[in-house]
């Protein structure tokens, strides 16, 4: 059975904009315009979720989607590096940050390997094989590229080079171990 699962990545916020580890926190005013203003472009589903940051689920209220909580879909535990800048962990634990950029198995900040995130976002995306129509989630990138490299079967390395822009949809459609993706469609306000 083919199923269809697109993912939205959330609107950007400060934390974000700093370059934070779990850039999580409540949506800035433009962003949430940006997002309110979108709110007509995305696709229906016959179900809805979203990660449980904060900033998933403001996207999706600001989006005017009912959604159900999926843990699964929690962006990337980075442990005791949570909060901080890339530039701040870089300065202070060099080795470390070229041990979790090299390996992805190594969690040097004690929280979730790349392959463990990998491993979790595939086993979401499995069950929603198992059903029937689509689904449209409400994700944050590190979910989105997790997804993308579990679905094409790439290699875990592939990770690093997928960008995710605020507001874009990912498609993947098919079946578990045949996947299909169509990358970064902006959400934007249609012209009248």
């Amino acid at each position: 059975m083919t199923v269809r699962v697109m993912l939205v990545s959330p609107a950007m916020n400060a934390a974000l904009r700093e370059a934070r580890f779990d850039g999580d926190g409540p949506l800035d005013r433009a962003s949430e315009q940006r997002a309110r203003a979108a709110a007509g472009t995305t696709p229906t589903a016959g179900r809805y979720a979203s990660g449980p940051s904060e900033r998933c689920l403001r996207t999706a209220e600001a989006l005017g989607l009912a959604v159900r909580h999926e843990p699964d879909l929690a962006d990337w535990d980075l442990g005791r590096w949570r909060g901080l800048r890339l530039d701040e962990v870089a300065g202070r634990e060099p080795e470390a940050v070229a041990e979790w950029l090299g390996d992805p198995v190594a969690a040097p900040h004690g929280g979730e390997s790349l392959r463990d995130l990998t491993t979790r976002v595939g086993g979401w995306l499995a069950a929603q094989a198992d059903a029937e129509g689509s689904v449209l989630a409400v994700a944050g990138p590190s979910v989105v590229r997790a997804a993308v490299v579990h679905g094409l079967a790439l290699p875990t390395a592939a990770f690093w080079r997928l960008d995710v822009a605020p507001l874009s949809l990912t498609e993947l459609s098919g079946r578990s171990g045949r996947w299909n993706v169509r990358l970064g469609q902006p959400l934007t306000a249609r012209d009248s």
